[in-house]
């Protein structure tokens, strides 16, 4: 008799950009915009924390320039 956790056999959901969808349940799609959801908003929250970085650097060395 094993011990198997049964969420250690789950199947991790991805998602391959292009990939053919027509074989999805309507569950696995709504699964799948989800993770992509997601994976957008960490994008965007990098790229604002990027940004902000970006721009406090700008400004350090624009007025740190002394004559």
């Amino acid at each position: 008799m094993r011990d198997e956790d049964p969420d250690a056999r789950r199947k991790v959901v991805a998602h391959e950009i292009g990939a053919d969808l027509s074989s999805l349940s309507l569950h696995e799609l709504d699964e799948r915009v989800t993770l992509l959801e997601d994976e957008i908003r960490r994008l965007r929250e990098e790229a604002a924390r990027k940004a902000t970085s970006r721009d406090a650097a700008a400004a350090f060395f624009k007025t740190s320039g002394g004559a």
